[in-house]
């Protein structure tokens, strides 16, 4: 049974007809966690484990490390793969600031590269972009397609570097039955509540290295070798040692149970948001001056679906965000460039051009998009797209 929340009323719901987003919990999800909350241990514990190797069999890698969100799983990786002051990696410009917050928290330089017209990362402008300091480049899968990462990865191999890939939009995206985060050193997914999978906040480190596996679980704990476990059942759970100073970011029994229980789910989840953005597609190609940002494929985990509103619309992006709120229907915009936010400036290496970026900046538009939307509501939304330049 699905738990509908569309018609809860809330600050932003009034005159609301067709949401951005809407969270999708089974009662199967409540069951879980509710089971999770009559266990006296809460956190650091065995469900956590459980989901941490169900979600590592699932993306086809050997290790799998639960955080307590997608930014600490970026910050983590590349803490623990040595980058740091001196360093410099390369992100795209077109991302939500998680990605680059992660590399300026270790002490890195961020140079900001472009992305191609599909809003992932440029491998032209990544090979523009190296220097003898850089040690490392952070794709983003966007938007659920994934970058082309046999040319970024051999890009990696030739310039000695390290890929950490962002695959917070990620989760059942697949290259030649690769998932997502397989192909680099880590990949750092979100369970943030609009992800294809939800455990309210949390996030997950998959890798096919022991080492970096346990240098992640231990820096995740405040630097302590011992999980909590293994402090309280062998010798005095007091007495333990810090290999280094580490951060609290855990991600707990709760919230893994709810992670646990979707991910059972999640291949029918992304089988109805295949279908719906294919859907989105077949009725919006009749209007002249609106394009898909993208087209959906079989390793396409269809987390966003983004259109271009080109000129021939007769409409600017702006000006059909505001007609579509006045008509009840809530859309966005993924993302302001990064090279925008003026906070960076003091952070950032511009490493060429941001030609595609910021041109893409003023005509990209998200639509509503989650797995139980309606036909009806998609019905409305392009309705309204259709009628709003007449």
């Amino acid at each position: 049974m699905f738990i509908d929340l569309r018609n809860s009323k809330d600050a932003f719901s009034s005159a609301i007809k067709v949401p951005f987003f809407s969270p999708l919990i089974t009662s199967s999800d409540k069951n879980s966690i509710l089971k999770t909350l009559n266990s006296s241990l809460l956190t650091d514990g065995p469900i956590l484990r459980n989901f941490e190797e169900a979600f590592a069999k699932f993306t086809g890698t050997k290790y799998a490390v639960g955080v307590s969100n997608a930014t600490s799983a970026l910050h983590l990786s590349l803490k623990a793969l040595g980058i740091g002051v001196g360093d410099e990696v390369i992100v795209p410009n077109m991302t939500f600031v998680a990605t680059i917050n992660a590399v300026i928290l270790t002490g890195a330089t961020p140079v900001i590269a472009d992305v191609n017209e599909d809003l992932n990362l440029s491998s032209k402008s990544v090979l523009n972009s190296i220097t003898k300091k850089t040690k490392a480049v952070l794709p983003v899968h966007f938007a659920g397609k994934m970058c082309d990462m046999n040319v970024l990865t051999k890009i990696a191999r030739t310039n000695n570097l390290l890929i950490i890939e962002d695959c917070a939009h990620a989760l059942g995206s697949t290259l030649y039955t690769q998932h997502a985060g397989s192909f680099g050193d880590a990949g750092c997914f979100s369970f943030y509540p609009t992800k294809n999978i939800t455990t309210i906040e949390g996030g997950m480190v998959i890798t096919n290295s022991k080492k970096l596996a346990e240098h992640i679980r231990v820096l995740r704990n405040h630097g302590i070798a011992k999980s909590l476990s293994q402090r309280y059942n062998h010798g005095k759970p007091w007495d333990y040692e810090i290999t280094e100073p580490g951060y609290n970011y855990r991600l707990d029994e709760v919230r893994s149970s709810l992670g646990l229980n979707q991910l059972k789910s999640l291949t029918q989840l992304n089988q109805r948001r295949r279908k719906a953005f294919q859907y989105y597609s077949d009725e919006l190609k009749s209007i002249i001056g609106i394009t898909p940002l993208t087209q959906s494929d079989s390793g396409h985990a269809c987390h966003l679906y983004i259109i271009r509103v080109k000129k021939e619309f007769g409409l600017s992006r702006d000006k059909l965000f505001k007609k579509l709120l006045m008509r009840g229907i809530r859309t966005s915009v993924h993302y302001k460039p990064l090279s925008k936010f003026s906070t960076y400036r003091k952070y950032i290496r511009v490493g060429n051009k941001l030609e595609n970026s910021e041109s893409a900046y003023s005509e990209i538009l998200s639509l509503p998009f989650y797995p139980q939307i309606s036909k009806r509501e998609q019905d409305l939304v392009v309705k309204c797209i259709r009628e709003s330049n007449l």
